[in-house]
C-alpha cells in the first residue's frame, strides 16, 4: 500500500489492531514509505520559520518517530539534539538513518507524558503526533514540554487549518474519527489516533494556562486556501525567560 515498499493493507490493519506503542514498532521498517511521515514541505517550511528566531542551542523532538523532525532540529541547533519516542521500532530506524558524523545526536525511548528531562533545551518541536494523545492529556503533555525547556526557551509545531466544513476531506476525518471510536470501544488495547481533536483555539488557551507566551506564523511556503487564510500555522510557545 502507497508504494512497492509500503506496508501491506494486513500489516496496516495488524497495526491498527495493536497498542499505539506495538504497532508503530510493527510499522517502523516501511513508515517512512508510507504518508504518515511528515513530508519534506513540512519540515522545509518548519525550518524556513524558525531559522530567524535562532539560533539555538540544545534541541529535542517529541515523539520523533524515525527521525524526520529531528533532521531539522540538527539544521537549526549548535549543539546536543535529542529525539524522544516510546517505539523501540521507530527509534531503531532513526537511529540506523543518522550519519556516524553527527556525533551529537542522542535517541531517548520514553513517553513524552513523562519526560526525563529539566530546563534542558532551547527549541523542542514536534510533528503530526498529538492526534496520539486524547484531549484530556494534553495539559500534562503540554506541562512536560514546558519542563524540558530552559527559561527563554521555544516549543513549536505546526497546525494545518481544519477542512472546510463538508467537504471531502472533513467527511473523510470525520469518518475515521468515528471508526477509531468505535474500535476503541469494542477492542483492547486501544490504539489512539484522531484527527480532529486538537483545535488550534483550545490548544492555545492550554499552552498559556501551562505559562507559555503563544504566537502563530503563517507557513506561507504551504499555500492558501481559497479564502486567503493560511493553509497551515506555525505554533510558537515560548516559556518565559
Amino acid at each position: 500500500m502507497f508504494s512497492p515498499q509500503g506496508p501491506t493493507l494486513r500489516e496496516l490493519t495488524v497495526q491498527a489492531l495493536s497498542s499505539i506503542e506495538h504497532g508503530y514498532d510493527l510499522l517502523a521498517p516501511s513508515f517512512d514509505r508510507t504518508p504518515f511521515r511528515t513530508s519534506e514541505r513540512v519540515l522545509d517550511a518548519v525550518a524556513g520559520a524558525l531559522e530567524p528566531l535562532g539560533p539555538f542551542g540544545a534541541g529535542v523532538d517529541l515523539c520523533c518517530g524515525t527521525g524526520a523532525g529531528t533532521a531539522v532540529l540538527r539544521g537549526l541547533c549548535g549543539k546536543r539534539v535529542v529525539g524522544v519516542d516510546f517505539s523501540a521500532g521507530m527509534l531503531q530506524v532513526a537511529r540506523a538513518a543518522v550519519p556516524d558524523t553527527e556525533p551529537d545526536t542522542e535517541w531517548v525511548r520514553a513517553d513524552v507524558r513523562r519526560l526525563p528531562f529539566a530546563s534542558e533545551f532551547d527549541l523542542a518541536v514536534s510533528f503530526g503526533a498529538f492526534g496520539h494523545f486524547l484531549p484530556r492529556e494534553r495539559p500534562g503533555l503540554f506541562a512536560q514540554a514546558y519542563a524540558a525547556l530552559r527559561p527563554g526557551g521555544l516549543f513549536a509545531f505546526p497546525v494545518p487549518a481544519p477542512p472546510r466544513v463538508g467537504s471531502w476531506p472533513y467527511w473523510a476525518l470525520w469518518g475515521f474519527d468515528a471508526g477509531m471510536r468505535v474500535r476503541n470501544a469494542l477492542l483492547r488495547p486501544t490504539f489512539v489516533m484522531y484527527y480532529r481533536t486538537f483545535p488550534l483555539p483550545a490548544v492555545r488557551a492550554e499552552l498559556e494556562r501551562t505559562g507559555f507566551a503563544v504566537s502563530t506564523v503563517p507557513l506561507t511556503a504551504l499555500g492558501e486556501l481559497p479564502d486567503g487564510a493560511p493553509r497551515c500555522r506555525l505554533v510558537l510557545a515560548r516559556r518565559p525567560a
